[in-house]
């Protein structure tokens, strides 16, 4: 199981009160609504293996250099994420106690968590372990692959709606949502249609209908780009002129949109812990945060998995 973490504690830090604070009046809504995910995906999916995965680069450098739009809406003034006051003090305390209670935390300089849990997963796949992604961010739809010949899933937990109603993305999902066979398929498809919310353009006038109408009719990005620049295609003349005069993006969409699945990620085993790391080191936390109910939980949880 790979954890989206920033994913996870924005929505924590959203969904959570901020009325639930430490002893000295610090918000830990975040904290708690972390840990809180934490015990309820270790009791419901019982996994062997754990790793939240970090953003050590939120935006890198080498897709703001393909496309400077991506994600430039969300730049702080000082150049750092914008995000509220109130959550990033408790980001260190994640660190903290995840660290006591001995759960891997794996960041890679240069590179965004997206990147680390399509590495991590693209190595397990390999090892012939099945894969549960934590997210509530649809750009990791593409990891998502079935058990073929007896072979290892790669599925993602969808947590747009809340960890508690959380949707299991498998290809017979994205049939059925998107039209789309394959996780490389959702890619192209979101290359075409944009996302707004990364500063992603897409192409104007192709949504996301006409962009699987596409993709089915040219067979991936690479075709449909094809079919643009050749007269004999069988595109209509306004897809075409849509498409040309995107191609300056769509030459650049393709690298941001798409995780990397060999980046420098350091090898991380990942197991889950069956006691706390650090003892004591947990228990200052507790105290001096006031998060003991949710350290609690993920105890119980950890404990049911042993």
């Amino acid at each position: 199981m790979l954890l989206d973490s920033a994913s996870l504690y924005f929505r924590a830090f959203h969904g959570v009160p901020d009325s639930l604070t430490a002893p000295d009046g610090t918000p830990v809504n975040a904290v708690r609504g972390f840990l809180d995910s934490i015990a309820y995906l270790l009791t419901q999916h019982r996994p062997t293996h754990l790793v939240a995965c970090w953003d050590d680069d939120w935006r890198p450098a080498f897709r703001v250099e393909a496309l400077p739009s991506y994600k430039a809406h969300r730049v702080a003034a000082d150049g750092g994420e914008d995000a509220p006051d109130a959550l990033g003090p408790q980001v260190p305390v994640i660190v903290d106690v995840l660290a006591a209670l001995g759960i891997a935390r794996v960041g890679c300089p240069g590179f965004e968590a997206d990147d680390v849990m399509a590495t991590l997963a693209t190595r397990a796949a390999a090892r012939g372990s099945d894969v549960d992604v934590v997210t509530g961010d649809r750009d990791l739809f593409q990891l998502v692959s079935d058990a073929d010949a007896g072979g290892p899933a790669v599925q993602v937990l969808y947590v747009g709606r809340g960890v508690r109603k959380l949707e299991v993305v498998d290809l017979a999902w994205l049939r059925a949502k998107y039209d789309v066979d394959s996780g490389q398929a959702y890619a192209d498809m979101a290359v075409l249609r944009g996302d707004p919310s990364d500063g992603l353009p897409g192409v104007a006038g192709i949504g996301e209908k006409t962009a699987v109408g596409l993709l089915r009719r040219f067979g991936d990005l690479a075709g449909v780009q094809a079919a643009a620049q050749d007269p004999a295609s069988d595109l209509s003349g306004g897809q075409r002129t849509k498409l040309l005069d995107a191609a300056g993006y769509l030459a650049a969409a393709p690298l941001v949109v798409r995780t990397v699945r060999e980046a420098p990620v350091a090898e991380v085993e990942g197991l889950v812990p069956t006691q706390p790391a650090d003892v004591d080191a947990l228990g200052e936390l507790v105290h001096r945060w006031g998060v003991q109910s949710s350290v609690e939980r993920v105890l119980v949880a950890l404990a049911s998995l042993r």
